[in-house]
C-alpha cells in the first residue's frame, strides 16, 4: 500500500524507521499473573514498523503474553548531545505462519550475523511480532521537549495524536 502521509507525518516516520536501525536491543514490559510488570531486554528485527524478537517457550514472558498481549516498549541510546529513542504501547502476537518465519529469520540473520541461529538458549522459541499501537519518539537533539506521539494504523501509516488513551 502506497505511503500516503503528509510531508511532516512522513518525515516523522522516517525519524521511527531510523531510531529502529540504530538500535538492536528493547526493553520489553509485559504484565505477570499477579499483575506485576516485568521488564525483559529482548533483540530485535523490524520490518517497517512491525518488529519481531524470539523468546523461549519455557519463558515466563511467553506465559504472560498468552494471558495478555499487551506491552510497553522502550529502545533508545543516548549520545554526548543528547537522548533519542522510541516508546511503545504495542500487542504481540506469534507469527504461526511457515512463508513469514522464513522471511524474518532472514532479516533477524542480517541484524544478527555473528550469532549462527538467532534464538534463546533453550531448543524449543517462539517468533513473535510486535504491532505498535502508540509511539512516543523521543528526541531531545534539540533541547528538552515533549515526545511526538503518533498512532499507528494496521496498514502501517502513522497520525500524530494527544495523550492515547488505552485501548
Amino acid at each position: 500500500m502506497a505511503d500516503v502521509l503528509r510531508g511532516a507525518d512522513r518525515e516523522l516516520k522516517a525519524k521511527i524507521l531510523a531510531v529502529l536501525d540504530e538500535n538492536r536491543v528493547m526493553s520489553i514490559a509485559t504484565l505477570r499473573r499477579d499483575g506485576w510488570p516485568q521488564v525483559t531486554m529482548v533483540g530485535y528485527a523490524h520490518e517497517g514498523l512491525t518488529l519481531y524478537f524470539a523468546i523461549a517457550r519455557s519463558s515466563q514472558k511467553l506465559a504472560n503474553l498468552e494471558r495478555d498481549p499487551r506491552v510497553s516498549i522502550a529502545l533508545g541510546r543516548d549520545t554526548r548531545d543528547h537522548i533519542r529513542g522510541l516508546s511503545m504501547a504495542a500487542r504481540v502476537s506469534e507469527v504461526m505462519d511457515i512463508a513469514e518465519v522464513v522471511r524474518v529469520n532472514a532479516l533477524l540473520a542480517g541484524r544478527y550475523p555473528e550469532q549462527v541461529v538467532f534464538a534463546p538458549r533453550e531448543t524449543s522459541s517462539a517468533l513473535m511480532r510486535v504491532a505498535p499501537q502508540f509511539i512516543s519518539v523521543i528526541d531531545l537533539e534539540k533541547g528538552p521537549g515533549q515526545p511526538e506521539l503518533v498512532q499507528v494504523t494496521r496498514e502501517g501509516s502513522i497520525h500524530r495524536v494527544g495523550t492515547p488513551t488505552p485501548p
